[in-house]
This record gives structure tokens, sequence and C-alpha cells, in this order.
């Protein structure tokens, strides 16, 4: 962590709430949760299937009902910390959230796992968003980029890791050690917060409470046409990142042969892509126009999924090309995702937590809606994953032009 990203106080100011490192690390920690809460659980789904006497589909439900959790907890968690502050209403989160995988880790039937994993998904989601306001709330400008590109960054370890560490603990143990192992990071979080993280929202900054502010808020934010366009360029890089994530390993395994040990190496590989992106787009923030950065990377994964879609129409998807498409279009996603999300929050400084839950919802709906619908080809073809992967990025590039910069008027001549 470069000390660029810690704001020095003035003499005065020492005891109002600033961005440290330790406060960064704390956010990054935090939106780690997911990743590692979703990648060490799916290598345990056959076993899960059957520790619990349930069927494959019922098991890959708990994987949406998380999502669903992540999405509702982020809608609803940042605006309500827009009525009542940040540090209490995170410290309760993640202490739900750590409940909620004691008793996945205890379930006894698949029906009690999916309510524990909404619960779960939802906490983690409340946690995310109050985080991600927190550095709203503290940092402004290219400084907020830069940050928010860092968090992107080193968070992006935890899909590498996750996976890999889920494996780990299958060949040791049962997938119940895997939610015993979020568990203890949770409280770890605990203490993380109590230690690192202030109110960064004093009352005066407060917004009223009730479902007609929070309708009110949410009306101002979604009216603010930049901000509506880097949602939708933040959420559709989603879109295609979870089209990747939901059919690689039928595109890598089934149809090119390739083991699961390799499947993994590449899978960190393409996530390392993603992470080095995002921490090159942090040191770039304030010295190359963030909107550039972005659209590199909406044209570099706009061409790996036309190549996708081409290998895949006429050339029987070779396995060159997709691994190199695969890490072309993730490593893209670490410069239009994190960018996207910075520059959305940017533009409602006013209302930080219900700009930082819309953009949180868009993106984990986006997640929920087209993992599903990248698999319904079934495991013989990459067709309908190399038209999701087009699709999401023309959106996101649709995104960018409505998020342009207004004209300035012409000057009438003296």
């Amino acid at each position: 962590m470069t000390a660029a990203l810690v704001e020095k106080p003035a003499p005065d100011q020492r005891r109002q709430a600033r961005l440290t490192t330790t406060l960064i690390a704390t956010v990054i920690f935090l939106t780690g949760i997911a990743p590692l809460a979703t990648d060490m659980y799916v290598p345990a789904f056959p076993g899960v299937a059957d520790d619990l006497s349930a069927t494959a589909t019922q098991v890959q439900l708990t994987l949406t009902t998380f999502f669903v959790g992540m999405a509702l907890g982020q809608l609803i968690g940042g605006p309500v910390s827009d009525q009542y502050g940040r540090r209490r209403l995170l410290l309760a989160s993640v202490v739900v959230m750590t409940i909620a995988s004691v008793v996945c880790a205890l379930t006894p039937s698949i029906g009690v796992m999916m309510a524990a994993r909404f619960v779960q998904g939802f906490a983690g989601g409340w946690a995310m968003v109050i985080g991600r306001a927190v550095i709203v709330d503290l940092a402004r400008g290219a400084r907020l980029v830069r940050v928010l590109n860092v968090i992107a960054g080193v968070g992006g370890f935890a899909p590498i890791a996750g996976p890999l560490l889920g494996a780990v603990i299958l060949q040791l143990s049962g997938w119940r050690m895997s939610f015993w192992t979020v568990a203890a990071l949770g409280v770890a979080m605990v203490v993380a917060v109590l230690a690192a993280v202030p109110e960064s929202l004093p009352p005066r900054r407060r917004h009223g409470g009730g479902l007609r502010a929070f309708a009110v808020a949410g009306r101002h934010v979604l009216t603010r046409r930049r901000y509506v366009g880097y949602v939708l360029v933040s959420g559709s890089g989603m879109g295609a990142i979870f089209a990747y994530v939901a059919t690689s390993a039928f595109v890598l395994q089934s149809m090119n042969g390739l083991s699961p040990v390799a499947y993994s190496i590449d899978f960190a590989a393409n996530a390392a892509g993603m992470t080095l992106a995002a921490l090159v787009a942090a040191r770039f923030a304030g010295r190359v126009a963030t909107r550039k950065v972005i659209l590199a990377g909406q044209v570099a994964a706009l061409g790996a999924g036309v190549a996708m879609l081409v290998g895949a129409l006429w050339f029987g998807t070779p396995l060159l090309l997709v691994i190199v498409c695969f890490f072309v279009l993730m490593t893209a996603q670490g410069l239009i995702g994190p960018n996207g999300g910075a520059l959305a929050s940017a533009e409602v400084p006013e209302h930080p937590g219900t700009g930082s839950a819309m953009l949180g919802f868009v993106t984990w709906v986006a997640a929920g809606v087209i993992a599903p619908i990248a698999g319904l080809g079934g495991q013989d073809t990459a067709v309908p994953m190399a038209v999701l992967m087009i699709a999401c990025t023309v959106l996101s590039v649709a995104g960018l032009m409505l998020a342009r910069p207004a004209k300035a008027p012409p000057v009438a001549p003296s």
C-alpha cells in the first residue's frame, strides 16, 4: 500500500475519521468474503449433495440464494447506513454473517442450508456496501478512483485463493470445514472493524430514514444520467465475468480435455490478470483519463468475445484460442469494473450509501441472471457464452456512451 493512498490529517483534524492503510486493508478483507464464501464451496457440491441427500439442482440453488441475498443486502444496507451511520451497522452485519456461516457448517438439511446461505449473502452484501461507503465518505476525485482500484486489485486475490483453499480443505477434511473457515474469518473481521474502521458519517451528514427517504434517494441517484451509465458499465462487466465463471469448466475440461488441476491453474491465472489490471489502473488514476482506461478494457473484451464466437462456430473451440480469450476477457474486466464503479460513486457524493447500494444490487443481479443463461447450451458448445461476452461488453460500451460528459455550450462571439 503506497503512502499516496493514506490521508495525512492536519493537526486539528486528528480526531476526525481519515483514510488509513489499516482501514483500506480492512475494506479489502470485507470485499473478499463473497468470492471466498463462494469459491471455497463450489468444489464441494458433490459432497454436499451426498451428505444432505440433495439433488444437484438443490445444491446449486444454495449458490443462487447467496447471490440474491448479496444483491438485497447491498440494496438495503447502503441507504440504512446513510441514516444511522456506518460503524455499528458494519459490526452487526459481520456478526450476522459469522453466525450464518456457523449454521451452514452445522446444517442438517439442504433447506436449512438455503436459508442460511441467503442470510450469509445478505449480511455479507450489507458489510461490503458499507465498507465501500466508508471509502467514498473519506476520499474524492482521482484518489477515490485510485483507492477503489487498489481494493478491487488486492481483493482480486480472493478468487485466486478461494478454489485452491477449498481444494486443500476438501483433501484434509469435509465440506463443512469450508464454512467453519468462513466463520473464523468473520470473527477476524469483527476484530478488524473494531480496531480500524471509524464512524465516517457524522450525524450532520446523515439522511432521514424510512422507505420514503430511500425512495427519494434512489430516485435522486437514478436521475443522474452519468451515474446510471457508469453502473451499466460496471454491472455489464460483472455479467461478462459470470458468463465465464459459469461455463469455463465445461469449455476447458469437457470440450478440450483439460485436467482439473490444469483448469484450476488457468482459472487462477485469469484472476491474476484481472487483479494486475486493476492495480495498473490504480497507478494510472489521475494521470490517464479513467474513461480511456475503461474504453481500452472494453475494446479488448469485445475482441475476446468475437474471437471466441468465431472459434466456437467454425473451428471447434480450440484450446489455445479459449485460453487466450479467457485471459484477455478477465484482464479487461480489471480495467472496466472497478473504474466504472468508482466513477459511479463519484457522481453521487451526497448519497454515497444509496449509490453504492444501487451499484452493488445491479452487479450481483447481473451475476445471478447471467450465470444460468450462459449454461443453456449445455456442456458441448461455447456459443451462448461467447454471445453473452459480446452482448455484455456492447452494453458496457453503451453505458460509457451514456455517461459521457455534457458538451460545453458554444461561446457566443463578442
